[in-house]
Formats: structure tokens, C-alpha cells, sequence
């Protein structure tokens, strides 16, 4: 049985990791071998402030939240690419920019003056946040899918904490 206070303590760190902001062009120095995270993305609304943050569903067609809202107005690109859709769907304006590797982002609700094909350089704008969608006035959802299967935008950003455990008990 993991101690109340533990678990208060783990609770308060994780939602510290996710209120904290890191600079903007913070880049993972991928100490853990990750995959996604040796790469030098940049947060796509600047300053970055996460409204909303991701949350896994429990399986394929579960409810979650399959990325980050940030505050902001403009939008650029989080990493170099090739702009792969801009349209509509159910109502959004999307912008979705493939970065090759499998890892392709989208961003919602935002109007560009890009075509599809454009090259966009990492930290280039790409377009200003619109109407619609499920987040407020100002804030823009920021998915990233990694071989079709949605992924954690922070592994990307740098933004996961080293999970660190602590002694939980005196002897």
C-alpha cells in the first residue's frame, strides 16, 4: 500500500509537469532512449501554455484527449515538413503537416494561406488560430499521430518528466 502522502507527492509533480511551461524551442535531450524524443521540435503556440493536456484513451475507441489546447494566436510549424491537409472537417479549419518518419501533426482550429505540398521550415508560421472546435476562443489543439496511432505531443516537445521513485517508507 503506497502512503497517502506518496501519492499526494506523485500527484503534485505530475500536475506540475504539465502546468509548467518550457521555453519556447525547449528541446528533448532524449536521456531515456525514446524514439520520438531526439528530435528538435518547438512548441507551435508561443508563449506555450497548455490549457488542456493529453489524455490516453484506454483503448483504440476510447474517450480521451488526443492531444494538447494551447493558448495562442499564431500557429507555426512544430518541426520541419510538408504541408499534407488544409480543409475543413466537421466544421474546423485544419492544417495538417507531414514530417516524414511517420510522424505527422495537426492543428485545429486554424486558417493558413498555405497549399498542400508548401514546405514549412520548423518554427515557420503556418497560420493564426480560427473559430470552432471544442476548445475555447484562442487556443489551438495540437495532435501528433506517430505511424496512424496518436501519441503524447510532449514526448516531442520535452515536456514528459523522468518518472523518479522515492523512498516511501522510514524502517
Amino acid at each position: 500500500m503506497i502512503p497517502a502522502s506518496a501519492r499526494l507527492i506523485t500527484l503534485a509533480v505530475l500536475t506540475a509537469a504539465l502546468l509548467v511551461s518550457p521555453p519556447a524551442g525547449a528541446s528533448d535531450g532524449n536521456p531515456l532512449g525514446d524514439p520520438l524524443g531526439d528530435r528538435a521540435w518547438v512548441w507551435p503556440a508561443v508563449p506555450a501554455r497548455v490549457l488542456r493536456p493529453f489524455v490516453a484513451p484506454a483503448h483504440v475507441y476510447g474517450p480521451g484527449h488526443r492531444g494538447l489546447d494551447l493558448a495562442g494566436d499564431t500557429v507555426r510549424s512544430p518541426a520541419d515538413g510538408r504541408v499534407a491537409f488544409v480543409g475543413a472537417v466537421a466544421g474546423r479549419d485544419i492544417v495538417t503537416i507531414d514530417h516524414g518518419d511517420g510522424l505527422v501533426t495537426t492543428l485545429e482550429p486554424v486558417v493558413t494561406d498555405l497549399d498542400v505540398g508548401a514546405v514549412v521550415a520548423r518554427a515557420s508560421p503556418v497560420g493564426r488560430v480560427a473559430a470552432g472546435g471544442h476548445a475555447g476562443a484562442a487556443t489551438v489543439h495540437f495532435g501528433v499521430r506517430w505511424n496512424g496511432e496518436y501519441v503524447n505531443p510532449l514526448r516531442l516537445l520535452g515536456g514528459v518528466p523522468r518518472a523518479v521513485l522515492l523512498p516511501c517508507c522510514e524502517r
